[in-house]
């Protein structure tokens, strides 16, 4: 389930070898990405830059083309010499990029779409997105502010809402909620003020620990890069998330966990120190 950090790692790998140069061959699994409007062809197009908005991946093509991709819960980027055999088979790949010297594929990403820049500031849902927690101008207070005023919706979904703050995943609003003492069934407006700035403040520490420089080979999101909690088993590197019924690495107490919102994500937490 790539979340805010993993789509960042994504994005800066593939802009580190794609960014510049030009595309020698486009295939895609999607009828509505085998052409564009204009009708000139993806070929021969340079790609000027990759970048992250939030769970979003973009990849911006010379001529004012924009493809966007977001992974949900299995889709993900892979980068590969030519030649090199894939991670998966072709049955699972849904966009092929080519360029001189690399080949980048999306497996099973179920999100993909053409835009323009007008486009992705104004009708896409890149321009709903809320603050980013990995921007360098990450706006804390509009934040604050949009989850303030999401009443009485229960923090653990608020936090999941991309509208009202970008980056946080299922896995880390867990963790998140975890550290900053908060039960996840608090409504939103009824967390303090201080309290909401601590949960974003510890969000942004997480997510910009957790964007790990690495070379650029395949790109998934591995939990293992996900720690936060020091010092835990490598296998078993969370305080809370995926540890119903295990102890509270604070208090001992058993995790407990919950299915929430409509779509049902389990949320996970300590009863004693979320009291």
């Amino acid at each position: 389930m790539p979340e805010g950090d993993s789509i960042y790692r994504a994005a800066r790998s593939m802009n580190k070898v794609l960014a510049g140069h030009v595309v020698t061959k486009f295939d895609t699994a999607y009828a509505h990405l085998s052409r564009v409007d204009d009708d000139t062809p993806i070929a021969g197009r340079t790609i000027e830059r990759c970048e992250s908005a939030g769970k979003h991946l973009l990849i911006v093509f010379s001529g004012d083309l924009i493809l966007r991709t977001h992974m949900r819960m299995n889709g993900s980027w892979h980068l590969y010499r030519h030649g090199e055999r894939w991670w998966r088979g072709p049955h699972a790949m849904r966009v092929r990029i080519d360029t001189a010297d690399w080949v980048v594929v999306a497996f099973d990403v179920p999100v993909a779409e053409f835009v323009t820049s007008r486009q992705l500031q104004t009708t896409d849902p890149v321009a709903a997105l809320g603050p980013d927690l990995l921007k360098p101008a990450f706006d804390r207070d509009e934040a604050v502010r949009r989850i303030v005023i999401s009443g009485a919706t229960p923090i653990a979904q608020a936090l999941l809402d991309q509208r009202l703050v970008a980056g946080i995943g299922n896995v880390y609003k867990s963790e998140v909620l975890f550290l900053g003492g908060v039960h996840p069934d608090t409504p939103a407006s009824a967390v303090p003020v201080a309290a909401l700035e601590r949960l974003l403040d510890i969000a942004r520490t997480l997510l910009q620990t957790n964007v790990i420089e690495g070379t650029p080979a395949a790109i998934q999101t591995y939990r293992s890069l996900r720690r936060t909690a020091p010092g835990a088993d490598h296998d078993d590197n969370l305080w809370v998330y995926g540890r119903k019924g295990k102890p509270c690495r604070q208090c001992g107490a058993p995790i407990e966990s919950k299915k929430m919102g409509l779509d049902a994500r389990t949320t996970y937490w300590c009863p004693r120190c979320q009291g």
